[in-house]
């Protein structure tokens, strides 16, 4: 049922004036709601602060063999924490262990070779692909990092870093 007001039989400009105020408000409601959102914060939380980062090792994305990860990836990690005015600290595990520790809130990101096409999409939320490597089938693959799932404004950003530094 229309409301009298935005009926017919009121005024053409209160008519406007009216639907004008509605779009603003449904629209400031959606702005105000901070979509995409961090549930747990992990992007405020890196911002000014520290980067946890979960590396596994993976020639030549990442080679964790020193004292601290090198490689394309975790040059990529460094940037991002940068420009985040964020610390990194790195943890060298198993993809497995780290995937865990990810979904635990452990750790805020996690990368070495992952690709677009990982087996722990229902673990971890994982970025577009930001670069195409061979793999080793010598097929093709595009290669992604993971963040917490439901951290949508951490995986914003990170890809947004991504999508801009990836390709370099």
């Amino acid at each position: 049922m229309t409301p009298p007001l935005l009926r017919s039989g009121a005024p053409r400009p209160l008519r406007l004036t009216l639907a004008a105020v509605a779009v603003s408000l449904a629209l400031t409601g959606c702005t105000s709601s901070g979509y995409p959102a961090d549930p747990d914060g992990t992007l405020d939380s890196i911002s000014g602060g520290t980067l946890r980062a979960g590396v596994s090792h993976h020639p030549p994305h990442v080679d964790a063999r020193g004292a601290e990860p090198t490689g394309p990836e975790a040059e990529l990690i460094r940037g991002f924490a940068a420009a985040h005015d964020a610390e990194v600290e790195w943890t060298v595990s198993s993809e497995e262990s780290l995937m865990t520790a990810l979904e635990k809130g452990d750790l805020d990101l996690v990368a070495g070779g992952l690709t677009t096409s990982s087996p722990w999409t229902s673990h971890a939320a994982l970025t577009r692909g930001y670069t195409e490597v061979t793999g080793p089938d010598g097929e093709p693959v595009e290669l992604a990092m993971a963040v917490p799932l439901g951290e949508n404004q951490m995986l914003g950003a990170l890809e947004a870093h991504l999508d801009q530094e990836g390709q370099q």
